[in-house]
Protein backbone atom coordinates (compact mmCIF):
# COMPACT_ATOMS: atom_id res chain seq x y z
CA UNK A 1 0.00 0.00 0.00
CA UNK A 2 1.05 3.30 -0.93
CA UNK A 3 0.66 4.54 3.12
CA UNK A 4 0.77 8.33 3.55
CA UNK A 5 1.04 9.60 7.04
CA UNK A 6 -1.17 13.07 7.59
CA UNK A 7 -0.64 14.78 11.21
CA UNK A 8 -1.95 18.42 10.38
CA UNK A 9 -5.21 19.05 9.12
CA UNK A 10 -3.71 22.10 6.94
CA UNK A 11 -2.30 19.58 4.54
CA UNK A 12 -2.75 19.69 1.18
CA UNK A 13 -3.11 16.23 0.51
CA UNK A 14 -6.28 16.33 2.10
CA UNK A 15 -7.98 19.11 -0.16
CA UNK A 16 -10.45 16.90 -1.20
CA UNK A 17 -11.66 15.79 2.28
CA UNK A 18 -12.56 19.49 2.95
CA UNK A 19 -16.38 18.82 1.13
CA UNK A 20 -16.88 15.93 4.14
CA UNK A 21 -19.22 19.06 5.62
CA UNK A 22 -20.02 20.76 2.45
CA UNK A 23 -21.59 18.29 0.13
CA UNK A 24 -22.27 21.14 -2.65
CA UNK A 25 -18.38 21.27 -2.87
CA UNK A 26 -17.32 17.51 -3.83
CA UNK A 27 -20.49 17.39 -5.97
CA UNK A 28 -19.03 20.57 -7.82
CA UNK A 29 -15.65 19.08 -8.06
CA UNK A 30 -16.85 16.11 -9.60
CA UNK A 31 -16.42 13.66 -6.57
CA UNK A 32 -18.06 12.43 -3.75
CA UNK A 33 -17.03 11.22 -0.44
CA UNK A 34 -17.71 7.66 1.01
CA UNK A 35 -17.62 6.80 5.18
CA UNK A 36 -17.75 3.79 7.17
CA UNK A 37 -15.72 0.75 6.58
CA UNK A 38 -18.27 -1.38 5.10
CA UNK A 39 -19.29 1.41 2.59
CA UNK A 40 -15.53 2.32 1.81
CA UNK A 41 -15.08 -1.61 1.69
CA UNK A 42 -17.76 -2.08 -1.03
CA UNK A 43 -16.49 1.24 -3.41
CA UNK A 44 -13.16 -0.44 -2.92
CA UNK A 45 -14.14 -3.87 -4.30
CA UNK A 46 -17.21 -4.24 -6.68
CA UNK A 47 -18.49 -0.71 -7.35
CA UNK A 48 -18.74 0.70 -10.50
CA UNK A 49 -16.95 3.96 -9.42
CA UNK A 50 -13.67 4.56 -8.98
CA UNK A 51 -11.79 5.25 -6.12
CA UNK A 52 -8.89 8.54 -6.06
CA UNK A 53 -7.46 8.08 -2.21
CA UNK A 54 -8.67 7.10 1.28
CA UNK A 55 -8.01 8.24 4.97
CA UNK A 56 -7.97 5.96 7.42
CA UNK A 57 -6.88 5.49 11.16
CA UNK A 58 -4.36 3.13 12.23
CA UNK A 59 -7.41 0.72 13.38
CA UNK A 60 -9.66 1.33 9.99
CA UNK A 61 -6.15 0.83 8.25
CA UNK A 62 -6.17 -2.93 9.75
CA UNK A 63 -9.96 -3.36 9.30
CA UNK A 64 -9.47 -2.61 5.46
CA UNK A 65 -5.96 -4.13 4.81
CA UNK A 66 -6.67 -6.75 2.51
CA UNK A 67 -9.36 -4.58 0.40
CA UNK A 68 -6.04 -1.65 -0.06
CA UNK A 69 -3.18 -4.30 -0.53
CA UNK A 70 -5.44 -4.97 -3.75
CA UNK A 71 -4.94 -1.53 -4.66
CA UNK A 72 -1.26 -0.71 -4.16
CA UNK A 73 -1.68 2.24 -6.81
CA UNK A 74 -4.34 4.06 -4.64
CA UNK A 75 -3.18 7.17 -2.62
CA UNK A 76 -3.95 5.76 1.64
CA UNK A 77 -3.64 8.56 4.20
CA UNK A 78 -2.96 7.70 7.51
CA UNK A 79 -4.16 10.24 10.32
CA UNK A 80 -4.76 10.34 13.91
CA UNK A 81 -8.62 10.39 14.95
CA UNK A 82 -8.04 14.13 16.00
CA UNK A 83 -6.78 15.19 12.88
CA UNK A 84 -10.02 13.07 10.92
CA UNK A 85 -12.62 14.68 13.34
CA UNK A 86 -11.05 18.22 13.11
CA UNK A 87 -10.92 18.09 9.62
CA UNK A 88 -14.52 16.96 9.33
CA UNK A 89 -15.66 19.30 11.85
CA UNK A 90 -17.58 16.33 13.31
CA UNK A 91 -16.26 12.54 14.76
CA UNK A 92 -15.72 10.19 11.79
CA UNK A 93 -16.29 7.40 14.92
CA UNK A 94 -15.31 4.80 12.01
CA UNK A 95 -12.03 6.44 11.48
CA UNK A 96 -12.67 5.56 7.34
CA UNK A 97 -13.22 7.96 4.02
CA UNK A 98 -12.42 7.63 0.96
CA UNK A 99 -13.03 9.86 -2.02
CA UNK A 100 -14.92 8.53 -5.18
CA UNK A 101 -15.07 9.83 -9.00
CA UNK A 102 -18.27 10.61 -10.05
CA UNK A 103 -18.92 9.54 -13.61
CA UNK A 104 -20.75 11.21 -16.03
CA UNK A 105 -24.43 11.08 -15.58
CA UNK A 106 -26.28 8.18 -16.94
CA UNK A 107 -29.31 8.66 -19.23
CA UNK A 108 -32.65 7.54 -17.56
CA UNK A 109 -33.31 5.38 -21.10
CA UNK A 110 -30.67 3.54 -20.05
CA UNK A 111 -31.93 2.70 -16.68
CA UNK A 112 -35.07 1.77 -17.89
CA UNK A 113 -33.34 -0.42 -20.51
CA UNK A 114 -31.73 -2.61 -18.26
CA UNK A 115 -35.28 -3.67 -17.13
CA UNK A 116 -35.78 -5.00 -20.24
CA UNK A 117 -33.11 -7.80 -19.62
CA UNK A 118 -34.92 -9.04 -16.24
CA UNK A 119 -37.73 -10.75 -15.18
CA UNK A 120 -40.41 -8.02 -15.59
CA UNK A 121 -42.16 -8.25 -12.44
CA UNK A 122 -39.28 -9.42 -10.13
CA UNK A 123 -37.11 -6.52 -10.85
CA UNK A 124 -39.12 -3.08 -10.88
CA UNK A 125 -38.23 0.63 -11.41
CA UNK A 126 -38.00 2.34 -8.58
CA UNK A 127 -38.76 6.08 -8.78
CA UNK A 128 -38.74 8.69 -6.35
CA UNK A 129 -40.20 12.26 -6.47
CA UNK A 130 -39.29 14.99 -4.50
CA UNK A 131 -37.95 12.61 -1.58
CA UNK A 132 -35.36 14.93 0.37
CA UNK A 133 -34.25 13.36 3.19
CA UNK A 134 -30.77 11.58 2.77
CA UNK A 135 -31.65 8.97 5.13
CA UNK A 136 -35.14 7.98 3.36
CA UNK A 137 -33.10 7.63 -0.64
CA UNK A 138 -30.71 5.90 1.46
CA UNK A 139 -32.82 3.45 2.92
CA UNK A 140 -34.55 3.26 -0.71
CA UNK A 141 -31.64 2.32 -2.30
CA UNK A 142 -31.04 -0.41 0.05
CA UNK A 143 -34.25 -2.06 -0.09
CA UNK A 144 -33.99 -1.33 -4.11
CA UNK A 145 -30.71 -3.66 -3.78
CA UNK A 146 -31.96 -6.45 -1.26
CA UNK A 147 -35.05 -7.11 -3.79
CA UNK A 148 -33.59 -6.72 -6.78
CA UNK A 149 -34.96 -3.63 -8.77
CA UNK A 150 -33.86 -3.04 -12.01
CA UNK A 151 -32.37 0.52 -10.91
CA UNK A 152 -33.33 3.80 -9.34
CA UNK A 153 -34.40 6.91 -10.99
CA UNK A 154 -35.05 10.30 -9.15
CA UNK A 155 -36.34 13.17 -10.43
CA UNK A 156 -34.69 16.40 -10.97
CA UNK A 157 -34.77 17.70 -6.72
CA UNK A 158 -34.70 14.70 -4.88
CA UNK A 159 -31.53 14.07 -2.62
CA UNK A 160 -28.20 13.57 -4.59
CA UNK A 161 -27.64 9.01 -3.51
CA UNK A 162 -24.06 9.94 -3.87
CA UNK A 163 -24.48 12.45 -0.76
CA UNK A 164 -22.42 10.96 2.11
CA UNK A 165 -25.57 10.47 4.17
CA UNK A 166 -27.52 8.51 1.68
CA UNK A 167 -24.56 6.20 0.66
CA UNK A 168 -24.07 5.54 4.38
CA UNK A 169 -27.62 5.14 5.15
CA UNK A 170 -27.77 2.77 2.09
CA UNK A 171 -24.84 0.29 3.19
CA UNK A 172 -22.98 1.01 0.09
CA UNK A 173 -26.51 -0.21 -2.74
CA UNK A 174 -25.97 3.62 -3.65
CA UNK A 175 -22.75 2.41 -5.18
CA UNK A 176 -24.20 -0.91 -6.72
CA UNK A 177 -27.53 0.27 -7.58
CA UNK A 178 -27.83 1.65 -11.44
CA UNK A 179 -29.68 5.18 -11.30
CA UNK A 180 -30.31 8.25 -13.22
CA UNK A 181 -31.89 11.47 -13.02
CA UNK A 182 -35.56 11.74 -14.39
CA UNK A 183 -35.68 14.70 -16.64
CA UNK A 184 -37.86 16.00 -17.87
CA UNK A 185 -40.43 15.65 -14.98
CA UNK A 186 -43.50 14.10 -14.49
CA UNK A 187 -42.86 13.59 -18.81
CA UNK A 188 -40.55 10.61 -17.98
CA UNK A 189 -43.60 8.87 -16.82
CA UNK A 190 -45.28 9.22 -19.53
CA UNK A 191 -42.41 8.20 -21.55
CA UNK A 192 -41.82 5.21 -19.18
CA UNK A 193 -45.87 4.25 -20.32
CA UNK A 194 -44.62 4.61 -23.93
CA UNK A 195 -42.06 2.14 -23.32
CA UNK A 196 -44.28 -0.70 -22.04
CA UNK A 197 -43.78 -0.30 -18.04
CA UNK A 198 -46.44 -0.32 -15.97
CA UNK A 199 -46.28 2.97 -13.81
CA UNK A 200 -47.81 2.23 -10.56
CA UNK A 201 -47.76 5.46 -8.21
CA UNK A 202 -48.29 4.81 -4.72
CA UNK A 203 -50.38 6.51 -2.35
CA UNK A 204 -52.12 6.42 0.72
CA UNK A 205 -55.67 7.66 -0.47
CA UNK A 206 -58.48 5.33 0.80
CA UNK A 207 -59.55 4.91 -2.76
CA UNK A 208 -56.93 3.37 -4.66
CA UNK A 209 -56.75 -0.10 -4.81
CA UNK A 210 -54.61 -2.29 -2.48
CA UNK A 211 -50.47 -2.93 -3.64
CA UNK A 212 -51.70 -6.50 -3.53
CA UNK A 213 -54.34 -6.27 -6.25
CA UNK A 214 -52.31 -3.73 -8.36
CA UNK A 215 -49.27 -6.57 -8.73
CA UNK A 216 -52.10 -8.70 -9.30
CA UNK A 217 -53.07 -6.66 -12.15
CA UNK A 218 -49.85 -6.24 -13.57
CA UNK A 219 -48.80 -9.69 -13.62
CA UNK A 220 -45.67 -9.85 -16.62
CA UNK A 221 -45.14 -6.42 -17.52
CA UNK A 222 -42.65 -4.43 -16.53
CA UNK A 223 -42.98 -2.61 -13.34
CA UNK A 224 -42.03 1.18 -12.69
CA UNK A 225 -42.89 2.11 -8.89
CA UNK A 226 -42.85 5.62 -8.26
CA UNK A 227 -42.67 7.29 -4.48
CA UNK A 228 -42.86 10.59 -3.79
CA UNK A 229 -42.14 13.21 -1.15
CA UNK A 230 -42.58 12.42 2.76
CA UNK A 231 -45.10 14.89 3.65
CA UNK A 232 -46.92 15.20 0.79
CA UNK A 233 -46.70 12.68 -1.40
CA UNK A 234 -46.51 12.74 -5.11
CA UNK A 235 -47.87 15.18 -7.16
CA UNK A 236 -50.97 16.00 -8.68
CA UNK A 237 -48.91 15.60 -12.11
CA UNK A 238 -47.17 12.38 -11.24
CA UNK A 239 -50.03 10.94 -10.10
CA UNK A 240 -51.83 11.72 -13.46
CA UNK A 241 -48.95 10.54 -15.65
CA UNK A 242 -48.66 7.03 -13.94
CA UNK A 243 -51.16 4.30 -15.41
CA UNK A 244 -52.50 2.76 -11.71
CA UNK A 245 -52.28 4.07 -7.95
CA UNK A 246 -51.72 2.03 -5.36
CA UNK A 247 -51.95 1.73 -1.50
CA UNK A 248 -50.97 -0.13 1.30
CA UNK A 249 -53.32 -1.21 3.89
CA UNK A 250 -52.40 0.23 7.52
CA UNK A 251 -54.44 0.03 10.00
CA UNK A 252 -54.97 2.49 13.39
CA UNK A 253 -54.61 6.66 13.11
CA UNK A 254 -51.15 6.63 10.99
CA UNK A 255 -52.22 8.36 7.60
CA UNK A 256 -49.30 6.31 5.80
CA UNK A 257 -45.70 5.29 5.99
CA UNK A 258 -42.42 6.45 5.57
CA UNK A 259 -41.68 6.48 1.62
CA UNK A 260 -38.36 4.09 2.35
CA UNK A 261 -40.61 1.49 4.25
CA UNK A 262 -43.56 1.95 1.05
CA UNK A 263 -40.97 1.04 -0.95
CA UNK A 264 -39.62 -1.76 0.87
CA UNK A 265 -42.86 -3.01 1.03
CA UNK A 266 -44.07 -2.59 -2.43
CA UNK A 267 -40.37 -4.14 -4.13
CA UNK A 268 -40.98 -7.34 -1.24
CA UNK A 269 -44.50 -7.72 -2.64
CA UNK A 270 -43.22 -7.42 -6.57
CA UNK A 271 -40.27 -10.15 -5.46
CA UNK A 272 -43.04 -12.40 -3.63
CA UNK A 273 -45.51 -12.37 -6.39
CA UNK A 274 -42.98 -13.42 -8.95
CA UNK A 275 -41.93 -16.90 -6.70
CA UNK A 276 -45.52 -17.65 -6.49
CA UNK A 277 -46.06 -17.53 -10.09
CA UNK A 278 -45.51 -21.21 -11.27
CA UNK A 279 -44.67 -19.58 -14.83
CA UNK A 280 -41.37 -18.59 -13.03
CA UNK A 281 -40.28 -21.92 -11.54
CA UNK A 282 -37.78 -23.68 -13.64
CA UNK A 283 -38.85 -26.98 -13.12
CA UNK A 284 -42.72 -26.33 -14.26
CA UNK A 285 -41.23 -24.36 -17.51
CA UNK A 286 -38.94 -27.71 -18.48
Amino acid sequence: MALIRIHDTADPRLTDYRGVSDPDLAERSGLFIAEGRLVVRRLLVGSRFATRSVLVTEPALAALADALEARPALPVYVAPQAVMNEMAGFNIHRGCLAIGERPGAAMWQDIAQIADHQSPIANPLVVLERVANADNVGGVFRSAAAFGASGVLLDPVSTDPLYRKAIRTSMGAALQMPFARAEPWPEVLRDLRGLGFAVIAMTPVPSAPSLQEVVAAVAGRKVAVVLGHEGDGLTAGALAAGELQARIPIEGDVDSLNVAAAAAIALYEFAGSASRNPANDPVRRT
